[in-house]
């Protein structure tokens, strides 16, 4: 009997993503460990952040500036309709991208650009042995690759979520400016009306836990990719697709935990 449920791809699926999340929990594990006990690279760190922060800020301030730009056009046509003037256009784009828009298109792109990236550059010294030859060394990869990219990941991710906020009110701003005439200051104002610290800490703490999400994925997927290059893409694709449904699956019980909390 046991061995006709091993055969049946459902459990044999259900088997291996049990497998793969006690892998992906020792990896973490490990990481923490690591970090708790000071074993890392100051200048791998560094690196990291580089390629994290100052790498990808381009692509999130234009994702973010655009983002603002549509939703202010989009409430100031809605409520053009609604109340015969364009009405709460601050209100609805600040409110949106703090709690919600900044953080997840910011881990969204975050994860298109760095999370394929760990993975393939992981996987790719997975399949060429090279992470063999680190342990032949006596080098430990988890300190060596993952713990790096995690500290990395870990402190760029929230800055970018916070420019990303400030950018895409600025979007805003300019098209409330210059297509629906309404002046800077009722703009800041109306955002200020509903903007609190604890609106803004609603959506940076989520930042973290979508972080850590990326990481994990991505360094996961990378030390078990197998198959040459063309597992190193199907590691690639995988990576993305999963950090993308956990971080929008993480973000609606984030929500739920943090507004029944009543802290944030």
């Amino acid at each position: 009997m046991k061995n006709n449920f091993s055969k049946i791809p459902f459990f044999k699926n259900v088997k291996k993503n049990v497998k793969g999340l006690g892998i992906a929990s020792q990896l973490v594990i490990d990481t923490f460990l690591c970090i708790i006990k000071c074993q890392v690279n100051l200048k791998n760190i560094v690196i990291q952040m580089v390629e994290v922060g100052y790498m990808s800020f381009p692509i999130v301030v234009l994702t973010s500036f655009f983002t603002g730009m549509v939703l202010a056009l989009q409430v100031g046509s809605a409520t053009a309709n609604l109340f015969n003037e364009p009405v709460y256009i601050g209100m609805i784009t600040g409110y949106s991208l703090v709690k919600e828009l900044g953080p997840v298109l910011t881990s969204v792109v975050i994860t298109g650009r760095i999370g394929a990236a760990i993975t393939a550059e992981i996987g790719t010294m997975k399949v060429t042995e090279q992470i063999d030859a680190l342990y032949t060394l006596g080098t430990n990869p988890i300190r060596y690759l993952a713990v790096p990219r995690f500290i990395a990941c870990i402190f760029m991710v929230p800055l970018l979520v916070a420019i990303s906020n400030i950018i895409g009110i600025y979007g805003g701003l300019l098209v409330s400016s210059l297509t629906w005439d309404i002046s800077s200051t009722k703009y800041i104002g109306d955002i200020l009306d509903v903007m609190t610290v604890k609106t803004f800490f609603h959506g940076f703490i989520k930042s973290f836990f979508f972080a850590g999400i990326i990481v994990t994925v991505a360094c996961h997927k990378g030390f078990q990719c197998y198959g040459g290059a063309e597992g190193v893409g199907k590691a690639t694709t995988s990576s993305v697709m999963f950090s993308i449904i956990l971080i929008l699956i993480s973000d609606y019980f984030l929500t739920d935990l943090l507004t029944s909390l009543k802290i944030f």
